[in-house]
């Protein structure tokens, strides 16, 4: 497996990583929907990255279309709304793999469930040999099974494809003590052990995204994706964001 610990890659510190987006953040000042503004700097920053030679895989959440957990407050069966939100997830890989294309990358698009006339199905080998080629690997659909996050998607997908570390890009600058948009006074942490995030409930990702990223030693890194260069700078080892590590 390739090495999860923080040697130095140059020119970035790491070679292959997995960008985990929530799917609310495609909505940029949007209410709903897709912002194609937000979609355009988001692959012009995974450009960057790719660009300066770091294998990139994506995985995007669906919440600015659907969200599978909210469906049964509207009568929807659970197993029924998590697949709904599974679809939602697909059209924002599509939306974010346009505009990558506009800007000249190479990408797969590959999903967990078979959609054959859009996309790829999953295959590990099929998607590391994407990544050794340059190309960037969008996971859509999640894990392809009801009552997973897309958060446990992206951790699933790292681990498999044997990834650095996952980036986990918010519209806050790290992990918080307390919500930094509700209170002041919160507390940023540069740097932050598993085991301290399950002790003081802070709040990173679902507690089986987070065990599945614990047992297999693989950091995650918290930042601010909205503020232009900063995923460039993630990869240059700057000290940006939240390290969560062993």
């Amino acid at each position: 497996m390739l090495d999860h610990c923080f040697s130095i890659l140059a020119p970035m510190q790491y070679k292959r990583v997995l960008l985990k987006l929530s799917g609310e953040s495609l909505m940029g000042s949007k209410q709903f929907g897709i912002d194609a503004d937000m979609v355009m700097q988001y692959a012009e920053e995974i450009k960057a990255a790719s660009d300066a030679g770091v294998q990139v895989a994506v995985v995007i959440g669906g919440g600015n279309i659907f969200r599978g957990i909210q469906a049964t407050a509207n009568g929807i069966d659970r197993v029924q709304g998590d697949y709904m939100g599974m679809l939602a997830t697909v059209i924002n890989s599509m939306a974010l793999q346009s505009g990558l294309e506009k800007l000249g990358v190479n990408t797969r698009l590959l999903t967990a469930i078979e959609m054959k006339e859009i996309a790829e199905p999953f295959i590990k080998r099929r998607a590391v040999r994407h990544l050794e080629k340059g190309r960037v690997v969008i996971f859509g659909a999640g894990t392809g099974n009801p009552y997973f996050t897309t958060d446990t998607a992206a951790a699933l997908r790292a681990t498999e494809i044997e990834c650095n570390v996952i980036l986990k890009g918010t519209r806050v600058d790290g992990i918080y003590d307390a919500d930094p948009e509700k209170n002041a006074d919160a507390k940023r942490y540069d740097k932050v052990t598993f085991t301290e995030v399950l002790a003081k409930k802070l709040n990173v990702m679902d507690l089986t995204a987070f065990t599945l990223c614990q047992e297999n030693h693989l950091p995650i890194i918290v930042f601010d994706m909205n503020k232009k260069g900063n995923l460039k700078k993630v990869l240059s080892g700057d000290p940006i964001g939240t390290v969560v590590t062993d």
